[in-house]
């Protein structure tokens, strides 16, 4: 089906090509003065497929479910729908200030591409027609840049930035109106936009059945079971992330480390495709080839929402007020979709958490993001050797860290921009003196030293330069770039495949100057684990023994990435997010950046408002342990 995709893409190139290049003629011949850089491209339709705005029935916000589906007890907060979801990411997806700076640069990059962007991270706004098409086929001027959205980042979810939205997730549905395919990224979704069993409403779909007088009983609204809210293939819909599928085609096709142009929509995030080439997807047993020492074992395959949405352990586990605790036991799945990031829920607690009372949601999020740092990973010593010191020689240290990615994904998955993990290690004499590190971190700078033994997973995305045949993922001056919208390559992905990998061929997903061995069992798929050489000099007369401490840290923003954010924004000059929307409904607003820019204000918030007193600080995306700390004494 990914196939028959692409060849439609290619075809729709060659019929859309005209369109637009007569479209381009007549508007190099308009009097008119060009539009300022947040107007929308009229030649390009940057979401073509899947349901379009002008909905039948439009998405209601989360605040109605709250009635039924968010609980008054502190008890039940941890596993009711509302609770659970309303202080994650999913939930404020168009709250995210690190998102919107982004936007800002995507925008100045490929003017009107925010309708892109938008359509996932604000569904209401998007499909209520306040972002660039009014759902009667209409544009309007400047809903790319988010000004025309309803409500406000503190406004709670009933107007548009209450992110992926109750309503929207449980009217998805796996095919169109007339029987469409599913589609698998790019937020090409298909909603259910019709009468629901006469009920005046679509159906509230998800995967329970409720028999008349059964328990748990029917709830008070238009229903429908879906096994489709059972399968990963939902969460693909905007964790596979390619370049905007427009109407003329792929923006950016991927262009391959030889220089060759591979005609395929460049591949900007691809955590449910490196799901479905792992034995996580697979329906048969696996047993991690035997090697159980590094591996898990799996009897059955795993969804996303097996770990993503864990079944509350709760025996008094209910979802509705309406139905007695206990109801749901062993069967309700956590709505938490918690993932790696602490920091940006950190930051919305800090900054709205008091206004929408949600406090307490945010640091839920948070303790369950960091438990699934510490289990995405296993880290081990596998070799070490200590040749010693003697009073006047240095001896030598030479060890070997092996990392075990146990996640469903490559490790780290996700948005590239920013996001990365590595290995630190420590060196300590018999006195505690650190005398050797690999991988440091300085909290004070925020700066990650990248030494010649330094092992850092990340993926760096960039454009050809083709003069000199190579992927370019920095400026001029060698501060790094991160262009998503125009990155047609990619520099690197040396990220830790997850178990059973078969993508070790595949364009989209395959490792990236970094070579992942073959599983001996099976030669088509590559090993879930890294092995780290180190070798360290020990000065002469050293105390020992020696003390090592091998860590794995992940960060959701690096330095790079926010210097550049604010650097795009100064440099480009753009302008203050209230006088950006000055003339749009619901402006100015007295939350958020409002005198800065977006990447003024992204900047400040990670800086600890070193410029701004008036703000708190959120402590520059510190580092997060990820997996186990091992260590271990080392003597001759």
């Amino acid at each position: 089906m990914v196939l028959a995709l692409h060849n439609w893409r290619r075809i729709g190139v060659l019929v859309a090509t005209l369109w637009v290049a007569l479209a381009l003629v007549f508007a190099s011949h308009s009097t008119l003065a060009a539009p300022p850089w947040w107007q929308i491209s009229a030649a390009l339709d940057y979401t073509p497929h899947g349901t379009q705005p002008g909905l039948a029935f439009s998405l209601i916000g989360s605040n109605n479910c709250a009635g039924c589906h968010a609980s008054n007890n502190s008890s039940d907060h941890a596993f009711f729908p509302w609770d659970t979801w309303s202080g994650s990411m999913m939930a404020n997806a168009t709250r995210d200030p690190l998102f919107w700076a982004a936007l800002d640069v995507a925008n100045h990059d490929q003017p009107g591409i925010g309708d892109y962007c938008l359509r996932c991270h604000t569904p209401s706004g998007w499909y209520g027609g306040r972002v660039v098409k009014t759902g009667a086929g209409g544009t309007t001027v400047d809903g790319s840049n988010g000004c025309l959205l309803q409500g406000n980042y503190a406004s709670g979810d009933g107007g548009d930035f209450g992110g992926e939205s109750c309503h929207f997730c449980h009217r998805l549905q796996d095919t169109g109106p007339q029987g469409q395919p599913i589609y698998l990224e790019n937020a090409n979704a298909w909603l259910d936009d019709g009468d629901c069993n006469g009920g005046g409403q679509p159906c509230r779909r998800g995967p329970y059945t409720y028999p008349p007088g059964g328990t748990p009983s029917a709830p008070p609204h238009a229903w429908a079971a879906s096994a489709y809210h059972q399968q990963s293939q939902i969460c693909g819909l905007c964790h596979n992330v390619s370049t905007p599928d427009t109407s003329a085609g792929p923006l950016k096709t991927l262009i391959d480390i030889h220089g060759n142009n591979t005609g395929i929509p460049f591949p900007i995030e691809r955590t449910y495709s490196e799901w479905q080439q792992s034995d996580f997807s697979d329906l048969i047993f696996r047993d991690g080839f035997g090697d159980t020492r590094f591996t898990p074992a799996l009897a059955r395959s795993q969804q996303c929402q097996d770990c993503h949405m864990p079944s509350s352990p709760d025996p008094n586990a209910y979802a509705c007020v309406l139905t007695p605790p206990g109801s749901r036991s062993g069967d309700l799945p956590t709505h938490s979709f918690a993932g790696g990031n602490t920091w940006v829920p950190s930051i919305l607690a800090g900054e709205y958490g008091a206004q929408l009372s949600r406090t307490a949601a945010y640091a839920q999020t948070i303790t369950a993001a960091q438990q699934m740092l510490v289990g995405a990973a296993k880290v081990g010593i596998t070799r070490n050797k200590l040749i010693a010191p003697t009073a006047t020689v240095a001896g030598t240290l030479t060890l070997t860290a092996r990392v075990t990615n146990l996640s469903g994904h490559k490790l780290p998955t996700g948005y590239a921009e920013g996001r990365r993990a590595w290995i630190n290690v420590q060196v300590r004499d018999g006195n505690n003196v650190l005398i050797a590190e690999s991988g440091a971190y300085d909290p004070a700078s925020r700066v990650l030293t990248q030494d010649a033994q330094a092992r850092i997973y990340e993926v760096s995305q960039g454009i050809w330069d083709a003069a000199n045949s190579s992927c370019r993922t920095s400026d001029g001056s060698g501060a790094a770039q991160f262009h998503f919208v125009l990155n047609n390559c990619i520099a690197k992905d040396n990220r830790i495949p997850p178990l059973g990998f078969s993508g070790g061929g595949d364009i989209e997903t395959m490792p990236v100057a970094q070579t992942y061995a073959m599983v001996s069992a099976n030669p088509t798929r590559l090993v879930n684990y890294d092995d780290a050489a180190y070798v360290f000099s020990v000065p002469p007369a050293t105390a020992l023994p020696l003390n090592v401490t091998t860590t794995l840290y992940y960060q959701t923003a690096s330095k790079p990435y926010i210097e550049f954010l604010a650097n795009e924004a100064q440099a480009n000059t753009f302008p203050a997010e209230n006088s950006m929307c000055s003339s749009a409904p619901d402006r100015p607003f007295d939350v958020g950046p409002q005198a800065r820019s977006r990447g003024l204000y992204i900047y400040q918030l990670w800086n600890n408002a070193a410029n701004d007193t008036t703000q708190p600080g959120y402590g520059a995306s510190p580092p997060r342990q990820m997996g186990n700390m091992v260590n271990v004494i080392v003597a001759p």
